[in-house]
């Protein structure tokens, strides 16, 4: 079995830490200079281990081989959300340089590939999935064209411009070419550190169903409006929300998640009752009936909103993704490695956020392993990961890596 460098691949994931770091997390959007010099630093560290180092038109970077045979490719994405933690995403895509080096040096896997990624814009600064859902060929030019920065509002196109990438090629998938792909990642929340376990096997990886919800009622006056005339569009907001919360864990699985993430009222004063108002909600699951039943009952929620009288309730969906399986031989592999160094120590679960894994499934086998996350944070500058669980999940990651070149080859 390849045997990791622990020390190493931490000096590496510090390292990658350093492009824009703040406070203890990272500041590193996708194609900002930050995330731009620290991708080419990991075409140099592609390139020092006899691979060659190709970023293609999207911003994704491979180290690609040239030897015979079915390669295993392993990555995950390195730009970070704003202001967030240094492991999110960067966690993989040092797994897979570090797993390429360990083959490389392991006299044991002879004629075995591994091949590194780093994704681009998983953190959907531009557009989601950027990186993975071209390498597919999910992405259209149009979309390229009509994507902007949440943020800045700058075009994706002249990001890509900027960046020195106009001209070159996007990557394309070859089933032909790899085996699979595997993609570490911290959990992201507190399941693993809860439960005293070590490593996650992930089964799964959710859908997420998003809907704008809008709610019209009349705007007037705050001190002269009668409250048994009022068509207070925040009130029937509000009442929304509570309907939600008492009705959704009826129809809800054990693992159903549900948020309100924005809120908004129009025009917003403190003196106005006001006449619109808008939120946006989302809702997890990785069973399909589920998300079913919890969608039919939203919409008869917001039905009875309307039937109320108080205000106008409009539903749109906005995106509606699909639940996404790992492939089972890659998680008994997982779970054999991590047996292996953490007897009793690992759990199979599903993955209530989104992943570069769920894209790659389409088009060839897929695997993931979580890590603790400490105190189940991320998304914030303070997230982390015991040193120990990091370099666990490498060594695991790396077992289970061996053991699918293997059968394989054996086949």
């Amino acid at each position: 079995m390849p045997r990791i460098n622990g020390d190493r691949m931490l000096r590496d994931l510090r390292r990658l830490a350093e492009f824009d770091g703040y406070k203890t997390g990272v500041h590193r959007p996708t194609f900002s200079q930050p995330d731009l010099e620290s991708r080419r630093w990991l075409a140099d560290q592609f390139a020092s281990i006899g691979l060659d180092p190709m970023i293609d038109g999207v911003g994704n970077v491979f180290g690609r081989s040239s030897a015979p045979g079915p390669k295993l490719l392993i990555g995950s994405h390195s730009e970070s959300q704003n202001y967030a933690g240094w492991l999110d995403g960067a966690l993989g895509v040092i797994y897979g340089l570090e797993i390429a080096r360990a083959f490389r040096e392991s006299p044991d896997c002879g004629g075995h590939v591994i091949e590194p990624v780093a994704w681009s814009d998983e953190e959907s600064h531009f557009t989601p999935f950027l990186g993975s859902r071209s390498f597919i060929g999910d992405v259209t030019d149009a979309e390229i064209d009509a994507a902007a920065d949440s943020t800045t509002g700058q075009p994706l196109r002249e990001a890509i411009r900027q960046a020195g990438l106009i001209g070159c090629p996007r990557a394309e998938i070859d089933p032909r070419r790899y085996i699979g792909y595997l993609e570490a990642h911290i959990e992201q929340g507190d399941s693993l550190e809860a439960s005293g376990l070590r490593i996650g096997v992930v089964t799964s990886i959710v859908a997420i169903w998003q809907y704008r919800i809008t709610f019209k009622g009349v705007q007037n006056h705050a001190g002269t409006t009668r409250m048994a005339i009022r068509k207070d569009a925040g009130v029937a907001l509000v009442d929304l929300c509570s309907a939600i919360k008492r009705e959704f864990p009826a129809v809800a699985g054990p693992r159903s998640v549900w948020t309100t993430g924005r809120i908004v009222l129009d025009p917003g004063a403190p003196s106005i009752v006001p006449g619109g108002a808008e939120m946006l909600f989302q809702f997890r699951d990785d069973d399909p009936e589920r998300l079913s039943a919890i969608e039919a009952r939203l919409k008869e929620l917001v039905e009875a909103a309307n039937r109320s009288g108080l205000c106008e309730v409009e539903l749109e969906v906005l995106a509606k993704s699909t639940p996404s399986m790992m492939d089972s031989a890659f998680q008994a592999a997982i779970e054999a490695a991590a047996e292996r160094h953490a007897p009793h120590s690992h759990v199979r679960m599903p993955s209530g956020a989104g992943h570069d894994a769920q894209i790659i499934a389409q088009r060839v086998r897929a695997g993931m392993l979580f890590v603790p996350s400490i105190g189940g944070i991320s998304h914030h500058w303070t997230e982390n990961t015991l040193d120990a669980d990091i370099v666990l999940g490498c060594q695991v990651l790396a077992d289970a890596a061996e053991v699918i070149l293997q059968q394989v080859s054996a086949q």
